[in-house]
C-alpha cells in the first residue's frame, strides 16, 4: 500500500521542480510524473515527487480524513 498526500503547487522552479505546500510547511517536490503542472493546483506526493492531479475538493477531505486519523492514534506515551 501506497501512501500519498494532497499538496498545492505555491511555485514552479527550472528543472521540473516545484515547491508545494503540505498542511501549512512547504517543500521541493518534482514534477516528472505529471503533465503541464500549474501554480495553485493541487497533486498528489508520494516520495518526493507529483504522482497524480487532483481536485481541490478531494484535496480537502483527504487531509481533513489524514487529519482525523492522527487525532486518533494512541498516545506512545500513556502508561498502559
Amino acid at each position: 500500500m501506497c501512501l500519498s498526500i494532497p499538496a498545492k503547487i505555491t511555485k514552479i522552479k527550472e528543472g521540473n521542480i516545484a515547491v508545494a505546500e503540505v498542511g501549512g510547511a512547504s517543500r521541493e517536490i518534482g514534477l516528472d510524473l505529471i503533465e503541464d503542472a500549474k501554480v495553485g493546483e493541487y497533486v498528489l506526493i508520494h516520495t518526493g515527487y507529483a504522482i497524480e492531479k487532483i481536485d481541490e475538493e478531494e484535496a480537502m477531505e483527504t487531509m481533513k480524513w489524514l487529519r482525523e486519523m492522527a487525532e486518533n492514534l494512541p498516545d506512545h506515551n500513556e502508561v498502559h
